[in-house]
């Protein structure tokens, strides 16, 4: 009973549109209408007003660190799946039809709770490639393999089939990214 309340509050906190929300209130627009149509911070930057943006991103990261948190304090051997709860919930929203965001902020916010250390080579990871690139959806897919790739490299198997789950998730919402790099169609992303 345990595992499925957890895992039940835990996609209902990852599955709040907080993209959709607050382009709703503050701009009056749909986000979905908007660049990619995805509900997530990198979309939300695309509306032209950065505060939106922002904010997508720290609510979208807060979203997964509250039940991640509390869970690692209270349930600690249940933490992974309130972590993909959560993840998924961001994904697969039920009030937008299953058609969420690509779950990179909520990531975030799972690396930071389970391990700080995690959250800082993701993030490290991603600014090298944006910094190179300019391409978010690139920046993303490499940082997320950077966490199981570190985890491999200094011996730490034993969560390791976690992390290459979600990397794979990860590389799942960015197929159509994926497409338009081959292509070179991709989008650069402004984040300032």
């Amino acid at each position: 009973m345990e595992h499925f309340t957890i895992g039940i509050i835990s996609y209902l906190m990852g599955s709040i549109p907080f993209g959709f929300i607050l382009t709703k209130i503050f701009l009056k627009k749909d986000i979905r209408d908007i660049g990619s149509g995805n509900i997530g911070a990198t979309n939300a930057l695309r509306t032209g007003n950065k505060l939106t943006g922002y904010a997508t991103l720290i609510l979208d990261i807060s979203k997964a660190i509250i039940p991640v948190i509390y869970v690692k304090i209270n349930f600690p051997e249940l933490i992974f799946i309130a972590s993909l709860c959560a993840f998924l919930g961001h994904v697969f929203p039920v009030w937008l039809k299953l058609k969420g965001g690509k779950g990179v902020a909520t990531y975030v916010g799972i690396l930071f709770s389970i391990d700080v250390l995690l959250g800082v080579i993701f993030t490290i990871s991603w600014m090298i490639i944006f910094i190179l690139t300019k391409y978010s959806s690139l920046s993303s897919i490499i940082g997320a393999l950077s966490i199981p790739v570190y985890l491999l490299f200094t011996g730490q198997s034993n969560n390791v089939v976690f992390f290459i789950i979600m990397f794979v998730l990860i590389f799942f919402t960015h197929r159509e990214n994926i497409k338009r790099l081959k292509n070179k169609e991709e989008s650069k992303t402004k984040i300032y």
